[in-house]
């Protein structure tokens, strides 16, 4: 048995939004055309003056924002730092003390407005039984205050930043007992910290109901599994995981500063919300739900507090343009939808309302406000999807669409609607996906020569490694940053190890990075820039496949992932049956090989199975996941064995392990 230790298959992936950041070399001095070197630069007049040229294109002037962030403000620490059992840091705001003032010409000034505002902190009232914990990770935890106890919206990413907004709103409100939790959608951000709030004792128990959108537990834990290493990957860019904070590394992700680092659990929901309106009173709080699907999450829902005129659009609302597809990768989503939805919200309820708080940033006051920022809202999917569509219908294909569409003026001169997370420029993208897919109708980028291939055919075409670079340089100098981007990823994919194709590129990337607007692309041009020049570096401290969120998978989804890390040629020579029944659960599942395929049958017994496994599905993740090995259940009697036990070495030796760490800027 000690070689089916060493060969089982699977550890499960980390699907986190990002790892711990580490040192970053000194900033420079040099200009960025000076010449090309490993170091950070500063910003290049061409940025400088790119970005000056935003304060004159919106209305700075406009300091309401600021005003509604504050108000209500009730407490918070001086410096907020929130640390984990162990000592480590779970969150700290005060790595972002370096915004205040001006704009620095390293950051565009719109991301600069946005960074101090989602840099007030603490806890605010929204309205008397209604408050929010803001600034203690990248979403709001609320609270409203029931007859005997807290009803808890959103509990954050990680129990640590969950337990601390608890502890904060305890002390300064007075002690109340956690009645119910509410997960308004299935991303992380959302109900990772649910152990923070509540126990599974008390949900078990009856004490705490746990409210959830239909489908929530499906997608909760499966959305980034199958594709979660990637994803994974993609999140240390999207939220600047891997960059130093400070004005040339991450300032903001728009939506929030980052995310925090700690535990993410998950308690299955008691309370299922499928279709709108869905009245239900908890602790005396009389709430009407909608059932909101395919906009910003697969699985998300909104409601009405009649008590307060107050209403929770969840993250359908914010004071973001938000995103149709996310830069980490996921499923696109429907602008259509996300505008029908706001719709409907208005109809049921604007006629009353006089409060709008969201999961993510500060509230809205009074009804006409509020069902402005709405509708507002509502158009700005609605004008995006529609117009991607009008010019894809005259033939335009995405990359074209995204270098002409623009908002119009009533739109786009709102501070709620601007590119600081989603953009207009991937958002007409994503809709023309939804629609159309990847292929843009031209033959051409049917089948186009893998990146490292048509990259060495450039180099060749354009004369040689040299000449590129001292056509980039000089590109670089003339600030031509998109070009210089474009063309010297094919040196740096033809010659990976050309160190001076590297840093041209970090160069032209940071550049980009300096100026724009939304933070998620910020900190990918940042991340990249400094992958270029340094190599791939950082670990993840958050790990949302974590065993709460495992213990939600069904048995099918987890053998779904075990397919999708099935090494299909190898696979298609094996003739190998797996047998498991998980006395726990009374499941009998078969597992078998065909044509590279594995297949997961339940309940129908194998006649004869190479390998027979008799042991509780808890065991089998673990014996999954590496915290256990084979021997030690063996050793416990914690499973029968039966069969060939070399054929349970074979079978786990057909299953890939995905390096976390892979290059995304270089072959």
């Amino acid at each position: 048995m000690p070689n089916a230790k060493k060969h089982f298959w699977i550890a499960f992936v980390v699907l986190g939004f990002l790892a711990c950041s580490v040192d970053r070399p000194p900033e420079s001095v040099e200009p960025v055309s000076e010449r090309l070197t490993s170091e950070p630069k500063l910003a290049s007049e061409f940025t400088r003056l790119a970005n000056e040229a935003v304060l004159d294109r919106l209305p700075f002037e406009d300091k309401s924002d600021f005003e509604r962030a504050r108000r209500g403000f009730v407490a918070g620490p001086d410096a907020l730092v929130i640390q984990g059992d162990a000592g480590q840091v779970a969150w700290d705001m005060t790595v972002y003390d370096f915004i205040e003032g001006e704009a620095p010409d390293s950051v565009n000034p719109s991301l600069w407005r946005q960074a101090k505002l989602n840099g007030i902190t603490g806890l605010f009232e929204v309205v008397d039984g209604i408050y929010q914990v803001r600034g203690y990770d990248l979403s709001n935890i609320s609270f409203i205050r029931g007859e005997t106890g807290w009803i808890v919206l959103d509990p954050l990413i990680t129990v640590e930043a969950a337990r601390a907004a608890l502890a904060l709103i305890n002390q300064e409100l007075g002690d109340r007992p956690v009645v119910a939790v509410i997960y308004s959608h299935s991303h992380a951000d959302h109900f990772g910290g649910v152990r923070g709030v509540t126990t599974p004792e008390d949900v078990a128990a009856g004490r705490v109901r746990i409210l959830a959108p239909e489908g929530f537990s499906h997608h909760a834990v499966s959305e980034n599994v199958l594709a979660g290493n990637v994803m994974t990957r993609r999140a240390e860019y999207m939220f600047g995981g891997l960059l130093e904070a400070g004005p040339l590394g991450r300032v903001d992700a728009g939506l929030g500063k980052t995310t925090s680092r700690g535990r993410v659990s998950m308690i299955p929901p008691t309370d299922i919300i499928g279709e709108t309106p869905t009245p239900i009173t908890i602790d005396g709080v009389e709430m009407i739900f909608m059932y909101t699907p395919n906009a910003e999450a697969p699985a998300e829902m909104m409601f009405y507090l009649p008590q307060w005129k107050a209403f929770c659009p969840a993250e359908e609302a914010n004071a973001v343009f938000h995103n149709l597809y996310t830069l980490r990768g996921a499923q696109v989503r429907s602008g259509k939808d996300w505008a029908a939805w706001l719709e409907e919200a208005i109809q049921l309820f604007g006629d009353d309302m006089e409060v709008v708080f969201g999961s993510h940033h500060w509230p809205r006051w009074g009804r006409e406000e509020a069902v402005e920022y709405l509708a507002s809202q509502r158009d700005l999917y609605a004008f995006v999807h529609d117009q991607t569509l009008r010019l894809a219908n005259q033939g335009l294909t995405p990359r074209e669409i995204a270098e002409i569409l623009e908002l119009p003026a009533s739109l786009g001169q709102q501070w709620y609607n601007r590119d600081y997370y989603g953009t207009v420029s991937h958002n007409s993208k994503a809709t023309y996906q939804y629609y159309l897919g990847w292929f843009d109708g031209n033959p051409a980028h049917l089948s186009p020569l893998p990146p490292v291939e048509s990259g060495a055919r450039y180099v060749d075409w354009m004369g040689g490694a040299d000449a590129m670079i001292e056509k980039g340089r000089a590109s670089l100098a003339a600030g031509e940053y998109r070009w210089v981007a474009e063309a010297i990823n094919h040196l740096v994919f033809a010659q990976p190890e050309n160190q001076r194709a590297r840093w041209l590129q970090a160069d032209a990337l940071e550049q980009l990075g300096y100026q724009a607007e939304s933070g998620p692309w910020r900190n990918f041009y940042l991340t990249a820039a400094r992958e270029l020049r340094e190599g791939v570096v950082g670990t993840r401290t958050v790990d949302t496949a974590s065993p709460d969120v495992v213990a939600g998978m069904s048995s099918e989804m987890v053998f779904d992932f075990m397919a999708v890390r099935l090494k299909g040629i190898q696979a298609a020579e094996a003739d190998l049956v797996l047998q498991i029944f998980f006395t726990d659960r009374d499941e009998l599942w078969v597992l078998d090989l065909e044509n590279g395929v594995l297949h997961a049958r339940q309940g129908v017994a194998h006649p004869d199975p190479d390998v027979g496994l008799a042991m509780t599905r808890p065991d089998f993740l673990r014996l999954l996941s590496g915290a256990v090995g084979m021997p030690t259940l063996l050793a416990g009697g914690r499973v029968d064995l039966s069969g060939n036990p070399l054929a349970l070495a074979s079978f786990g030796g057909l299953f890939d392990r995905f390096e976390r760490g892979f290059e995304i800027v270089r072959p």
